[in-house]
């Protein structure tokens, strides 16, 4: 029986942790920062008090660190677990709406049986979901230890009756069964059912590309062995493409009407949020497409710490960049010196007062972005990063659980719950469309356009060596033909003798420059384009799945914009988040940084605008993947809040119920008609379809609901 107390939890996210840390990723230094209202570093409050779903999403992030780099696999598991806590926190209140399992519950202690049912219907589906897991044992061992700190019995696993472990162990089981259905194909472990892979392998380790059949489309790399970015071993080779088919996953508020379904070879590939087809190699968008991988291989010369270039990384100087239109993408980044049209901030749009500039090689920056971001500090892949982030803020020494920003402070367990189904169902929407996106246009990587393209030659000189219309831009100084006049001894060219007529590129020397990453880097120097190599690991190279659109651009501005509507401002507490990453102590790729780097934003937007940065520079995107999926997330993301809002509001149960008096009459369409029109209020009632509109599609669905509420 759950008993009748009411427990205040003070164990911290590292002792939770520290009871099984086996297979967790932590070879990387960084910790987050945090400073008081006067701007002070402070320290992380000692053992902050945390409800039980903060302790279950912690445990669950540490599993996914052990688990397989997959980021559709676990931005769905972050959301089922999440509605298994949602279902089970609801369920004990009066006007929420659950979301799967519909049952509602009474208790002596209403918190206690909450905190009860949320850890068994979270342990139950958690040790269900990573049971196959390269980190099982020790994901499993956290679990156990958790309901033994909290004082709750393994081996109850009745689901008869009304006490809170029966109800988390129907959620869960009810979980478990919605997952086997959803289209995810987890049965088979998440195998393709259709997707083909359209071109031949390339080897990396072999100079150039000299099998690429479709300069389009996807290429799967030829390895050995395969080390993904939670640093799981995959022996023979390169994973499948990753979830080409996801697009047909059961998502959470993405809507019919933002869908396109298209067919390739007897598959239906559905597609949310369609930004169209990406420049093509020799038709529409060419020139961009030569542009865009172009700009992947000069911001690689960047990621030398001693090239003497320093930059102010504060947001004084980056941030606020804003979001063109696509006939604005090429002057949105620098194509030379890196970056984005950031206009900074004159002032802390919270405090008032001036940053400090934070003056720091530029080198070290783009390597941390590429690290730091590429799946999370502690490899917790993108969507298990935003939840950091999330945390982060909540502990945050001055933020107020205030849902949206206003109201009463909720208590810990009614904030997190929250917070956590809203970020957790623009995630799993995130994945959904931008991987149905990935699998329909199968676009290409850079490593494979850019050998490609210089395989080709180069189209800058007509009467030059190598001559080829279709090859690549040359840019003097970064993008270079060798010649016999650069191979002269002391010229630039000089160890590329024997290589005339090839294409040099100026970027990141490669992996085969490092042979010890914690004591060595690679630099940046003149290397031939059929060896250009992203800035990732030998045995990663990049990631297993198409381009278009980027995933960290889609995850991360939904994210982003979650963060700004569940907090009620667009800047993180006191107008900075910040990372601290220590000299020497943070990067793994190769040594680094050479000095101290805080990262620094002023807003959720420049962190999400950050990100996507960071997958240039990590050589994984060119800017056609990048922009697309910051519009796309700008979508997901308050679309699947708008939806959280009214599951919390019971307005699922009685949409039109606008007066909130249980049934749809007269008075509500008085309401619907006071409200027409646009809103930027997404907990309004009115907003029956959460689209930010009150019109006539809200009206037609508040006539179709007349008369007294039904119930979900």
């Amino acid at each position: 029986m759950y008993g009748n107390r009411t427990r205040i939890i003070a164990l911290s996210a590292l002792t939770i942790a520290s009871l099984s840390l086996a297979g967790v990723v932590q070879a990387r230094g960084g910790h987050w920062v945090y400073r008081d209202a006067e701007g002070h570093v402070v320290s992380q409050r000692g053992a902050p008090v945390h409800s039980v779903a903060r302790l279950w999403n912690e445990a669950m992030l540490n599993a996914i660190r052990r688990d397989l780099a997959r980021p559709t696999v676990h931005a769905r598991n972050l959301f089922h677990v999440t509605i298994a806590m949602w279902d089970a926190w609801a369920a004990y209140d009066a006007t929420a709406d659950t979301y799967l399992h519909h049952e509602t519950a009474t208790a002596p202690d209403i918190q206690a049986a909450r905190e009860e049912a949320i850890s068994y219907a979270s342990y139950r589906l958690l040790s269900y979901r990573f049971s196959g897991s390269p980190g099982a044992v020790e994901s499993q061992a956290e679990f156990d230890a958790l309901m033994a700190t909290l004082g709750y019995d393994i081996n109850d696993n009745d689901t008869m009756g009304d006490t809170p472990s029966a109800l988390g162990n129907r959620i869960a089981q009810e979980c478990i069964l919605f997952g086997v259905l959803d289209g995810s194909n987890e049965i088979a472990d998440f195998a393709n059912q259709f997707y083909v892979p359209e071109n031949a392998p390339l080897v990396p380790a072999l100079p150039g590309n000299p099998d690429l059949t479709d300069p389009d489309r996807w290429q799967p790399l030829a390895l050995d062995f395969f080390v993904d970015q939670g640093g799981n071993v995959i022996v023979g080779g390169y994973p499948e493409f990753l979830s080409p088919e996801w697009g047909q996953v059961n998502a959470f508020a993405l809507r019919s009407e933002d869908l396109t379904v298209y067919q390739r070879d007897g598959f239906d590939y559905w597609v949310f949020h369609d930004p169209g087809a990406p420049p093509y190699f020799g038709d529409m968008g060419d020139d961009y497409y030569r542009w865009g991988f172009e700009m992947v291989s000069v911001w690689s010369a960047h990621l030398d710490p001693s090239d003497g270039v320093e930059i102010d990384i504060s947001p004084v100087a980056i941030g606020d960049a804003g979001l063109p239109d696509s006939a604005d993408y090429e002057t949105f980044y620098d194509f030379v010196e890196g970056g984005d049209a950031s206009a900074g901030y004159l002032f802390n749009p919270v405090t008032g007062l001036q940053y400090q500039k934070q003056i720091v090689p530029r080198g070290d920056y783009g390597r941390i972005l590429a690290e730091f971001w590429a799946d999370g500090p502690d490899s917790e892949t993108p969507p298990g990063h935003w939840f950091t982030i999330l945390n982060y803020v909540v502990d945050h020494p001055l933020f107020e659980k205030r849902f949206g920003g206003s109201g009463p402070i909720l208590d810990d367990l009614e904030f997190d719950v929250k917070a956590y189904f809203a970020m957790a169902g623009a995630m799993h929407d995130s994945a959904v469309a931008a991987w149905g996106i990935k699998g329909w246009y199968d676009y290409i990587r850079p490593v494979s356009a850019l050998r490609h393209l210089a395989d080709l030659g180069q189209r800058s000189d007509p009467m030059g060596a190598s001559y080829d219309p279709n090859g690549i831009t040359l840019h003097p100084g970064l993008i270079e033909l060798v010649t016999s006049e650069t191979t002269a001894i002391g010229e630039r060219h000089q160890h590329l003798f024997g290589s005339e007529g090839k294409i040099a590129l100026y970027a990141w020397r490669g992996p085969d420059f490092i042979s010890n990453p914690d004591t060595d880097e690679a630099g940046v120097g003149w290397i031939l384009a059929d060896n250009w190599w992203p800035y990732q690991r030998p045995s990663f190279v990049t990631p297993p799945f198409a381009g278009y659109v980027s995933g960290h651009s889609t995850y991360s501005r939904a994210a982003a914009e979650v963060m700004e509507l569940l907090t009620g401002s667009p800047y993180f507490p006191g107008g900075v988040g910040e990372f601290f990453c220590p000299q020497n102590d943070f990067l793994v790729f190769e040594e680094g940084p050479s000095v101290d780097v805080t990262l620094q934003w002023a807003s959720y937007v420049d962190a999400s605008d950050q990100c996507s940065l960071s997958r240039i520079w990590g050589g994984i995107h060119p800017p056609a993947d990048d922009l697309p999926g910051r519009h796309i997330g700008k979508e997901v993301g308050p679309d699947a809040y708008r939806l959280a809002v009214r599951y919390m509001n019971g307005l699922i149960s009685c949409p039109g119920d606008t007066d909130g008096d249980g049934s749809i009459g007269a008075s509500d369409i008085a309401v619907l008609i006071g409200n027409w029109g646009e809103t930027s209020d997404p907990t309004l009632a009115a907003d029956i379809d959460g689209d930010g509109d009150v019109d006539a599609a809200d009206l037609a669905q508040m006539l179709g609901s007349w008369g007294p509420c039904a119930g979900p």
